[in-house]
């Protein structure tokens, strides 16, 4: 609660006619003053009195790519029954404030407001809460409190469609990926015996029925497991600017949605780690439960800054190293840091084949690094081809 500069005005000239009037013996002005200090206090007590709304929101939907609509519903209910309120509101939305109308609101009747929550750049946008500023009829006391909860949105960034997947190095009966095409585990089909076959993978019964020789064709199949290094230190990035935004930061984590998509879709285990998270979000822990989800990796992604120090990174590498968590690494990280390659390739022998995308400024970058295969790329698109070209898994 805080007196308005009307307020302040009728303060300071009630006092000075009161004053005035006992000094002179005016009472007429005594009367005036005292009259200006009566309508202050009842601007207090008119203010004080707390009113009864009930807000609700509604964010549809709570997480959208980047780009895409989003729309927040506020309602807000007079829940007192005993007189109608006019009242100055607005609502907070991200970093801007939206005006919500409260004109002659009725007990009992409530009013509605639809507005576009903005969605053009990546992370979580908080919605709320409702500020309402109340002020007694004369303007000279006003308060603003909170009312009602607040909402987020997950902008999560876009994505490119991989049609590659990694294959992984360990066989498995339940494996998804077919590593290679005459394979010794898994049943794929029957076909006509060619000369050069092995006569015990002929099928005996089935030969008998159709009147020639015929062959078992076998798979050997894969269950990949794919780990996704996201770096967010702040001196990977030769772009920063000074409000913390970077373009191939954002194209890292566009990459990064991308892989984790393809995976999910080919049904393949994944795992998200960001270089200054203290643990791993991914569907590896989560399969048998039910279909694999994307959105706490997306959740993740939306949340990430590249604000880390550049000693995060030799954390989450002797991570990797002690906890093995798949057989694919894709490393994803700017520019600014070109030497830092070489720590990652280092995990190559716990992780046999190790994928490094490199964004933005090519300057200083190495073309090719033990350990992995480098992808020196402009964005997130140009990622997305040069994924699809790779030569081997």
């Amino acid at each position: 609660m805080a007196p308005t500069a009307r307020g302040v005005g009728t303060a300071l000239a009630g006092a000075a006619l009161i004053a005035s009037g006992f000094t002179f013996g005016y009472p007429e002005l005594v009367v005036i003053g005292v009259a200006g200090v009566v309508a202050l206090l009842c601007a207090v007590g008119y203010t004080a009195w707390r009113l009864r709304l009930t807000v609700h929101r509604e964010v549809n939907p709570a997480r959208v790519t980047r780009g895409q609509p989003c729309t927040q519903t506020l309602s807000v209910r007079n829940s007192s029954r005993l007189r109608v309120v006019t009242l100055i509101a607005q609502d907070v939305c991200g970093s801007r404030t939206v005006p919500v109308p409260l004109l002659r609101l009725r007990p009992g009747h409530d009013t509605a407001v639809d507005y576009p929550v903005p969605t053009e750049r990546r992370g979580v946008v908080r919605v709320g809460p409702l500020r309402v500023t109340r002020r007694d009829p004369l303007g000279l006391v006003g308060v603003a409190r909170n009312n009602g909860g607040t909402a987020q949105v997950w902008v999560h960034p876009r994505t490119h469609p991989l049609v590659a997947v990694p294959v992984g190095v360990a066989r498995s009966l339940d494996g998804r990926v077919d590593k290679v095409p005459h394979g010794t585990i898994t049943f794929d089909a029957l076909r006509e015996y060619v000369i050069g076959d092995e006569l015990r993978k002929v099928h005996w019964r089935t030969s008998a029925r159709v009147g020639q020789l015929m062959v078992r064709e076998d798979l050997d199949t894969s269950l990949p497991r794919v780990v996704v290094l996201v770096d967010d230190r702040q001196a990977a990035y030769r772009d920063l600017t000074e409000d913390g935004g970077s373009a191939d930061f954002e194209a890292v984590c566009e990459a990064a949605a991308s892989v984790l998509v393809a995976c999910v879709r080919a049904d393949l285990a994944v795992e998200l780690v960001v270089a200054s998270g203290e643990r791993p979000v991914g569907t590896g822990a989560h399969r048998a439960a039910g279909p694999a989800d994307a959105s706490p990796m997306l959740d993740r992604l939306a949340e990430a800054d590249p604000t880390a120090a550049p000693e995060v990174l030799d954390t989450a590498t002797r991570r990797l190293r002690q906890h093995k968590l798949g057989d694919t690494l894709i490393y994803l990280t700017g520019s600014g840091r070109p030497d830092d390659l070489a720590p990652v390739g280092a995990l190559a022998p716990g992780y046999p084949t190790i994928v490094a995308g490199v964004f933005g400024d090519q300057f200083g970058v190495p073309a090719a690094v033990a350990g992995m295969q480098v992808l020196a790329v402009a964005d997130a698109a140009d990622f997305a081809t040069s994924w699809d070209s790779l030569g081997r898994w």
